[in-house]
């Protein structure tokens, strides 16, 4: 079975390693965990669509993608399903992969990238391999609401009886009684008892 990261991974062999060339690929990943947040994600088994154009430029391979995907989850205030379409663009830059450096020259490399604190930022080629799982999951979660609602609107749950107040009438209402005098309502129920009366 595939690990999760390998579904995000894409190989760019058909790509000519010239400025200028391009390719497309229309990619359906199907995903084996959810990705998104804690209240509203895209479940493991569903499709994840990418629409991507790959560029050769000189430092790497340019990609242009969008994404397409839909998200579920429950609305925060009364509970109900949310369903969320995604439709998201994504342009990231792959570095080639660095060639092996001799000497001095490789260890002045090293620590020049060890001081760059963009560098661990920067996403790179595994040979002719593109790791898409990065730009991907951050794109899903941007378009994801952090609390998701059914509608702005939506006004929850009666607190008493758990009804969405959106399907009680306006003049919903339940009676309170003082917890104070809460004993005392059980002795209403119960039957009066003849003074006269003997075993």
């Amino acid at each position: 079975m595939a690990m999760p990261s390998e579904i995000f991974k894409l190989n760019t062999h058909e790509l000519p390693r010239r400025a200028g060339e391009m390719r497309q690929y229309q990619l359906d990943l199907k995903i084996i965990e959810k990705v998104g947040v804690e209240l509203i994600a895209i479940p493991a088994g569903e499709i994840i669509e990418v629409d991507a154009r790959l560029e050769a430029v000189a430092q790497g391979v340019l990609l242009t993608a969008q994404i397409y995907a839909t998200a579920f989850g429950e609305c925060i205030r009364c509970l109900v399903p949310v369903k969320v379409e995604i439709d998201r663009p994504i342009q990231e830059l792959y570095f080639y992969e660095s060639k092996p450096e001799r000497g001095a020259r490789r260890k002045k490399v090293i620590e020049k990238n060890e001081d760059d604190l963009d560098y661990d930022d920067e996403l790179h080629m595994a040979g002719d391999v593109m790791d898409l799982e990065i730009p991907i999951r951050d794109a899903i979660v941007l378009a994801l609401p952090i609390n998701p609602l059914c509608s702005p609107e939506c006004a929850g749950l009666c607190q008493e009886c758990g009804e969405k107040w959106a399907s009680l009438s306006p003049n919903h209402a339940h009676e309170l009684i003082d917890a104070r005098w809460g004993k005392l309502s059980g002795l209403a129920s119960q039957p009066e008892i003849d003074p006269d009366f003997k075993n």
